[in-house]
């Protein structure tokens, strides 16, 4: 069963969410919070595995309540949706770059939602990587001029080095072992290395780092 916490200010809107969630087999709605500050102690006490994360609400914001959640080590194995209006919201990178493992719109059609909470529970990152990276390579043009070096670099491989730029540029692990003619599985096993190295929970949080070190830059073609 996956425990789903629904946070956001709007009580209409969490409980759209709870009728969708609920009448799925395997999910079940473990708790509400109409702000980041409820939903960090919520996360912990209702034992949730997904956090359907609002980012504008009073008292602490999603920004701030999805970093509390991915500083706490008993918090480890919860994943964080960042809900969200508009989706070019730099806020939402903010958000990535806080720990969410990804983002939805709140007009979300019902199975798409379903899906990206089993998605997100399972340890992948959500959505489409390319919007993901399109939305983070855009962020940090605007915003970081200067790149900042991760110290985890230094112990990736080149092949694991090689694996996060490709991965930085929005390709699956299917397509990350053509191009390096390797089984998925092995290119599942350098992601996976990659972001224990660097103290990443997903694949969206390696988007950010590679864009954050300049290990990939804004308009740099695939290479």
């Amino acid at each position: 069963m996956i425990r789903v916490l629904l946070v956001d200010d709007q009580a209409l809107i969490r409980a759209g969410f709870r009728m969708i969630i609920d009448a799925e087999p395997g999910l079940e709605v473990v708790g509400e919070a109409a702000d980041g500050r409820a939903a960090v102690d919520l996360a912990y006490s209702a034992m949730a595995d997904v956090v359907l994360m609002d980012l504008r609400m009073p008292t602490m914001d999603g920004i701030e309540a999805t970093r509390r959640i991915g500083a706490d080590d008993r918090l480890a194995g919860v994943r964080v949706l960042v809900l969200t209006t508009f989706e070019e919201d730099d806020n939402v990178v903010l958000a990535l770059e806080a720990g969410a493992s990804g983002f939805l719109g709140k007009n979300v059609d019902p199975d798409d939602l379903v899906a990206a909470i089993r998605v997100v529970a399972d340890g992948e990152a959500l959505l489409s990587p390319r919007a993901t990276r399109g939305l983070v390579a855009r962020f940090i043009a605007q915003r970081r001029p200067e790149a900042t070096d991760h110290p985890g670099l230094r112990y990736l491989t080149d092949r694991e080095r090689e694996v996060l730029v490709l991965v930085a540029h929005g390709l699956s692990n299917e397509e990350v072992a053509a191009r390096l003619t390797v089984s998925p599985l092995t290119a599942k096993t350098h992601v996976n290395r990659a972001m224990t190295k660097l103290g990443a929970r997903d694949r969206a949080q390696l988007v950010v780092v590679a864009y954050q070190s300049g290990l990939v830059r804004p308009g740099d073609a695939l290479p």
